[in-house]
């Protein structure tokens, strides 16, 4: 997804016509809505269009601020949007500042890499064109990149890794292969020895590139992408109004289990029976989504990155 001469496009906001529906199921633009993950803007877009009151975006991304501070400009200058480059994680911290200490009506995470990010060969994300080995979403933020994970740490701990973080069955041969094969310092590099260590899967056509959950390890552990989302979503339950809603887009199984699983508790009623002691706790949201919302075969053909999405909501009680 990017023009002739290399440039970035903004990549297509996912599950639009979704998320509209679950932020605003009475037809009305909430007053008051955070987007954790800002990108190039689209989310961002189309809220505002839809008549939000105010909206406040987040991005770690300086790239991703500053492309969608290009499309959001006039909202900006007015001071209907307010843009920041900061994590998501620390959204309550900047409520006061705006005059909204009382809470918002919707929160939107956006969780993961986007594409621009594959976009662009030179931020490391992609084993398909060659770059440094860097993967951080914030390449300002003083944290390592992939090459230290690459070409300092044992064979356990990238096995671990590659097991842990990209569910990848030959975690213990490709940890091997890369000590065997480093210093590595550049993704094509990577992509190759992992490549060459890969065994067809037995009776199973090969569907994916074997170094694919190799990079989704290494980029989750970059950035800290699970930890980051545990951290968010209660800060993002604070922050919501009794009656607003929290959205979340995921794009693995691992990101969506967080999430699944953190909603499922909080929606969870537990009353001690009559003669039994037992933990209380009240459900503190419900369920809009029983079961992920996904793309639909429309939004597939248009965009590709949408197969995997998953969209789940609740509404704060």
């Amino acid at each position: 997804m990017s023009d002739d001469h290399g440039a970035p496009r903004p990549h297509v906001p996912v599950l639009l016509r979704e998320v509209l529906a679950a932020l605003m199921p009475d037809g009305h633009a909430p007053e008051r809505v955070i987007d954790g993950t800002a990108g190039a803007g689209g989310h961002s877009r189309a809220l505002l269009d839809a008549g939000v009151g105010g909206l406040l975006a987040f991005d770690v991304d300086p790239t991703a601020i500053r492309l969608a501070g290009e499309r959001l400009r006039p909202d900006l200058d007015s001071g209907r949007a307010h843009l920041v480059h900061d994590s998501y994680v620390h959204m309550a911290d900047h409520l006061d500042a705006l005059g909204w200490g009382d809470g918002v009506d919707a929160v939107l995470l956006d969780v993961g890499a986007s594409s621009m990010h594959f976009d662009q060969p030179e931020r490391g994300f992609s084993f398909l064109r060659e770059g440094p080995l860097d993967m951080r979403f914030d390449p300002t933020s003083g944290r390592p990149p992939a090459s230290d994970i690459v070409n300092h740490w044992s064979h356990a701990e990238l096995a671990d890794l590659l097991r842990e973080y990209g569910e990848e069955p030959e975690a213990g041969r490709y940890a091997r292969a890369i000590l065997e094969a480093r210093p590595l310092d550049t993704t094509t590099a990577l992509a190759a020895v992992i490549k060459a260590a890969s065994r067809p899967p037995r009776g199973r056509p090969i569907t994916i590139h074997p170094a694919t959950r190799t990079f989704q390890a290494l980029r989750i552990a970059v950035n800290d992408e699970l930890g980051t989302i545990e951290r968010a979503l209660p800060v993002a339950l604070e922050c919501l109004r009794a009656g607003g809603r929290l959205a979340v887009i995921s794009f693995h199984s691992l990101e969506d289990r967080i999430v699944k699983h953190t909603f499922k508790d909080w929606a969870e009623d537990i009353k001690s029976p009559p003669g039994m002691v037992l933990p209380e706790k009240d459900a503190r949201v419900r369920l809009v989504t029983k079961k992920p919302v996904e793309a639909s075969p429309d939004e597939v053909t248009i965009n590709p990155r949408a197969r995997s999405a998953k969209l789940r909501v609740v509404e704060k009680l």
